[in-house]
């Protein structure tokens, strides 16, 4: 079992002069969850080398069990520090894709035409794709086989407009995530913000928040099997 993991390049947080990127819990909590499976990941990103951590997500109110085990795992510390580049990876040598969010994905992973690309071949070929939280960012330009935007009337969530507001970003980022979803003919729907909220339709799966990664990446392994 390959699982590709996608993170972002991007560390810039628009022009507020602080720092952005991936979101630890989002890629700990799904890495060690399909990794104690018996997962073989590899990780890329636009750029290749060292992914940027959102430091907002390094604080002492955000460790959960698995950012203390990837605080402690050399392994993946380099795995982090030396990711492959988006444009040296084929979805034909994945059997999935994951994306975890963090902001950064809003820049870079939306307009990539590596990362579009990329997405419409593991869909093409039958593979599944996962998102959570600010990842499913990374879907605004990817259309299916017949042209339309992929997320069109399929059952999608992602980071809240309240979620996005109650972190004070709405007026930094480039665009809402549920916007987004719902403007490209996605069916979305969401949990109270902070809650658990995971979607399954077909190969698509969709988690709404940083607590959302770990169900996203259960299904994920499930529609594997």
């Amino acid at each position: 079992m390959k699982i590709l993991f996608v993170l972002t390049s991007h560390d810039k947080l628009g022009d507020t002069g602080k720092k952005t990127g991936f979101w630890i819990e989002e890629f700990a909590a799904p890495y060690y969850t399909l990794l104690d499976k018996g997962a073989d990941i590899t990780v890329a990103t636009p750029a290749g080398g060292k992914a940027p951590i959102d430091p907002s997500s390094d604080t002492k109110d955000a460790q959960t069990e698995d950012t203390k085990r990837f605080k402690q795992d050399e392994q993946a510390q380099r795995v982090i520090a030396t990711t492959k580049k988006l444009s040296d990876v084929s979805a034909s040598d994945f059997d999935a894709v994951f994306y975890p969010g963090g902001h950064g994905p809003l820049w870079d992973l939306s307009e990539d035409k590596t990362s579009v690309a990329l997405i419409e071949n593991f869909y093409a070929q039958d593979k599944p794709v996962a998102f959570v939280c600010h990842a499913p960012a990374a879907l605004k330009n990817v259309k299916d086989p017949s042209g339309e935007p992929l997320v069109k009337g399929k059952q999608v969530t992602g980071f809240t407009n309240s979620e996005e507001e109650a972190v004070g970003l709405t007026d930094v980022v480039p665009f809402l995530v549920e916007d987004m979803l719902k403007k490209n003919g996605g069916i979305y729907s969401k949990a109270d913000d902070w809650n658990v909220h995971v979607l399954t339709d077909g190969l698509l799966i969709t988690g709404q928040n940083p607590a959302s990664s770990e169900k996203v990446a259960e299904e994920l392994y499930a529609a594997l099997q």
